[in-house]
């Protein structure tokens, strides 16, 4: 599949513009400066094609990508982030609950975390609402290039542990800096590739 081939295709605020034409949907999820935007950039060798920007909270809607004609990588409104007001987060509360409530919207869930720390609350939230789905879940360590070598895989495993990963739920260690791990996840996503428009 040629991840050179990707449209930004449009931004749902509500449930009616969810896209529902039956191609598999690769959702990222991630706290607000976990570098979401910045890990599928990478995977799509695009500087700025998802929005990343130094101010969290920047992606309010639930983007679609199309990706060579075959499937979508759906960004998901970045989580956790303070400054944003009561009201928008409620806003974002009712949007993705109503995506991640309607069944065969998701294909496969991909939660973004930072590798230099212990997941937060909101990420065992996301995980457990990707969980729920039944839907394959892919954990993205992101920010390796920031860790000592040596605590690199203990940090792996406080993941795994923390969000309550089963065997068959990996952790993709990963630098949308350096490009660690995009040929690893890029491997994993192309499993979900089950046709094309």
């Amino acid at each position: 599949m040629n991840y050179n081939n990707a449209v930004f295709i449009k931004s749902a605020a509500d449930k009616n513009n969810f896209i529902r034409d039956g191609l598999p949907q690769i959702v990222f999820a991630g706290r607000s400066n976990v570098g979401k935007s910045s890990v599928i950039n990478r995977l799509l060798n695009r500087k700025n094609f998802a929005r990343s920007s130094s101010v969290p909270g920047k992606t309010a809607h639930i983007n679609y990508f199309l990706i060579d004609a075959c499937m979508y990588f759906v960004d998901l409104p970045g989580y956790g982030y303070a400054k944003v007001s009561m009201a928008e987060k409620r806003r974002w509360a009712r949007l993705m609950d109503s995506y991640f409530s309607e069944p065969g919207l998701i294909t496969a869930g991909t939660l973004i975390v930072d590798a230099r720390h212990t997941p937060t609350e909101d990420d065992v939230l996301m995980a457990d609402w990707f969980k729920a789905t039944g839907c394959p879940l892919i954990v993205v360590a992101n920010k390796i290039d920031k860790v000592k070598k040596n605590r690199l895989e203990e940090n792996l495993l406080r993941v795994s542990d923390t969000l309550k990963l089963q065997d068959h739920q990996i952790v993709i260690p990963f630098s949308a800096e350096k490009g660690d791990g995009r040929k690893e996840l890029l491997a994993e996503l192309e499993k979900y590739n089950t046709g094309a428009i």
